[in-house]
């Protein structure tokens, strides 16, 4: 057996280069991912080793806020206790009711609380919630390095319960940056600084819990939640990302106990940004109006007026003389789109007004009689007192009616003075409601003025049977009824007979 030796080493000669391709292509490879996981640190790992190198990194910026103001403590009764005869009390109780009477009704105290804030611009701009320092007298800035400031308010808005603070410093503060929360998702790592129970410098970690959440503080209630450890002291304090970045005010908590359970609240960036720049530019903020009274599209709503499901918010009134009436928006109009966003629910109409710049144009889809069109709006600009988007209350709870168990009536002088009608009030009066009918049972009641049925105007008793008749002959298995009552319109839908 002969052994070619020189075919071997033939072989070896050509593999040799081609190994050194593979190895220095492999070491090329190991650099370029090294340098991404440096640059990505979140991508290398599902979950973080440590958060130390992060907080080490944010804390400088978190800031403790103290807030003091005097309040008036309780006058004294008017009158002692009743008390034993001979009592040994009698002499000291008396002695104190002297001493308060002669007081001015009640002593003044000093109240003292304590908040979370962080530092969003080196000047010294610093962000925290309103109910921190609401009706403070004297507001107080602790920095990490143990200097203390005193701040000025720059502007506040309850409705999203964010303020915006400004201390005066000689030299650039350590500050962080806003960050994108709309890209955040749930199951995200996030991280919580703030002062929980006067404990500085406090570093809790979590996860986002979920998304949109509404927990009726405000109008525009849109909160993330985490289960990052969030405390009393906690408020006005940022919810970071793993880059560092903003992308929540942590604001309330839920809790039997007052401590945390797992449940804590922040206002996204995406709403707390544009807020805090116009407290800053305008020293209050500027919403988007658009003038129009809303309510809930409910499954027989929906179902009456030829949805595929419940969704958008339901046009009840349109204010005169606003964007909407110049617009040609129409009562019954059903807003699915507002400047390309989409309105799942009635609650979200009223943020995404709110947020648009005004004077801007913009289009909003609407399902009209069963058609979807395009109304082209220019934003208005909200007053103070809420105009913009008011929910419309309705009994919208679901029951089964033979009929609907309600009898009415043309308005004349006599039935508008019974049930003090307005003068420029049209329809037909509902004089009398069955309390087993199903016109009860959606909390219509005597005194109502039906001014729509089907989204069609009545002015008479027999245009509302007609028009009722015809939702029956259509299949409907309810009708819309459009109703005033002292001035204030709603659309109810009322089950129909069956059978």
């Amino acid at each position: 057996m002969t052994y070619h030796r020189t075919n071997s080493a033939q072989a070896r000669a050509i593999a040799a280069p081609r190994a050194e391709i593979g190895v220095a292509r492999l070491v090329g490879l190991l650099i370029i991912l090294a340098g991404f996981f440096l640059v990505h640190p979140a991508h290398a790992r599902g979950t973080p080793e440590g958060f130390a190198d992060l907080a080490e990194r944010l804390t400088p910026a978190v800031v403790n806020i103290s807030t003091s103001q005097n309040v008036r403590t309780a006058a004294a009764p008017e009158s002692l206790p009743e008390l034993p005869p001979g009592s040994p009390f009698e002499d000291l109780f008396r002695d104190f009711f002297d001493r308060q009477r002669r007081g001015d009704g009640g002593r003044m105290r000093r109240v003292t609380s304590l908040g979370s804030g962080f530092i969003i611009d080196a000047e010294g701009y610093v962000v925290t919630n309103n109910h921190v320092i609401a009706e403070a007298d004297e507001i107080m800035v602790l920095l990490n390095d143990e200097r203390e400031f005193p701040a000025t308010v720059v502007g506040f808005d309850a409705k999203t319960d964010l303020a915006l603070l400004k201390i005066e410093v000689d030299e650039p503060l350590p500050s962080v940056a806003w960050g994108d929360s709309d890209r955040a998702r749930v199951g995200d790592w996030v991280l919580a600084i703030g002062n929980p129970f006067g404990q500085t410098n406090t570093v809790t970690a979590g996860i986002l819990s979920a998304r949109g959440r509404d927990i009726n503080a405000g109008p525009y209630d849109d909160f993330l939640q985490t289960d990052a450890p969030i405390n009393k002291g906690n408020s006005g304090g940022p919810l970071f990302n793993m880059d560092g970045e903003v992308i929540g005010v942590n604001t309330a908590i839920f809790s039997r106990t007052g401590g945390s359970v797992g449940i804590g609240f922040s206002v996204p960036a995406a709403l707390a940004e544009p807020v805090i720049n116009q407290l800053r530019m305008y020293g209050r903020t500027k919403r988007g109006w658009l003038g129009v009274r809303i309510q809930t599209v409910t499954g027989d709503i929906a179902e009456s007026l030829g949805l595929d499901n419940a969704r958008g918010a339901l046009v009840a009134d349109v204010t005169p003389d606003s964007p909407a009436q110049g617009a040609g928006f129409e009562t019954g109009d059903v807003i699915l789109e507002f400047d390309g966003k989409e309105v799942p629910e009635m609650r979200d109409l009223p943020r995404i007004v709110a947020s648009t710049e005004i004077g801007k144009d913009v289009d909003v889809l609407v399902i009209r009689q069963g058609e979807p069109i395009t109304i082209r709006v220019a934003v208005g600009e909200l007053e103070e007192e809420p105009a913009v988007v008011v929910a419309a209350t309705a009994e919208e709870s679901a029951s089964e009616a033979d009929s609907l168990g309600m009898t009415f009536a043309t308005i004349d002088p006599e039935l508008r003075e019974r049930f003090g009608i307005d003068e420029g009030t049209t329809g037909v009066v509902v004089v009398e409601v069955d309390p087993e009918g199903a016109a009860a049972e959606r909390g219509i009641r005597p005194g109502d003025v039906i001014v729509e049925v089907g989204l069609e105007e009545v002015s008479t008793p027999a245009d509302v049977v007609t028009r009722v008749n015809k939702a029956g002959e259509s299949k409907r298995k309810s009708v819309l009824l459009l109703l005033d009552r002292s001035g204030d319109q709603r659309f109810v839908a009322v089950e129909l007979a069956t059978g």
